[in-house]
């Protein structure tokens, strides 16, 4: 269980910081710096809950909670020596990429086919979901960098290959099943 009783605690004022496994490491390494990323994508999932229908709202309130789940798994280094750890690390699990694949089905059979790419937009749902993808994108783009320097889970980076699409698919149900979707016109402005 966390406890913070104290909000500061000083021990990152010379630029480190502790990972999982109470490693201290540049706060601009690039294990933090994935995994703050994944924490910027939590944050525009809250704003687009603003703008969410319940159900949507409870998708997007699971998603932000698997964010955390992924924030604990990057954050904790040495996947080798999981089984070895005094406390087990949190991971990604197969069945988050899952569900995510299951609701992306699920909201794209409400859907046209695209016979154009979509510019970011429509609703203020959609335009928050679009950020939300854009952002998860940048952080998956950044747990491959990581994973090409260091062991990462390999469900992490399809979690966040699957998110990124599940914003998408999300972006066009909130405008009105993509019906208020706001198309890219290739040239229209020569």
């Amino acid at each position: 269980m966390v406890v913070l009783n104290k909000i500061y605690t000083r021990t990152g004022d010379k630029g480190q910081t502790a990972l999982g496994n109470g490693e201290r490491v540049a706060k601009h390494s690039m294990r933090v710096t994935a995994y703050g990323t994944v924490d910027e994508t939590n944050a525009t999932v809250g704003l687009a809950r603003l703008h969410a229908s319940d159900k949507l709202s409870t998708r997007l309130a699971a998603i932000q909670n698997d964010l955390f789940d992924l924030g604990a798994d990057l954050c904790r280094p040495d996947m080798e020596n999981d089984a070895t750890a005094e406390y087990p690390p949190l991971r990604l699990a197969a069945s988050q990429v899952d569900r995510l694949e299951a609701e992306i089905d699920e909201m794209n059979a409400l859907l046209t086919p695209l016979r154009s790419f979509i510019l970011p937009g429509g609703s203020a749902l959609a335009a928050h979901l679009h950020m939300c993808r854009t952002v998860s994108r940048r952080a998956e783009r950044l747990a491959v960098e990581l994973s090409e320097l260091e062991s990462v889970n390999p469900a992490a980076v399809k979690f966040l290959n699957r998110l990124s699409d599940w914003f998408f698919v999300a972006s066009r149900i909130a405008n009105n099943n993509g019906e208020s979707d706001v198309l890219w016109v290739p040239g229209a402005n020569r």
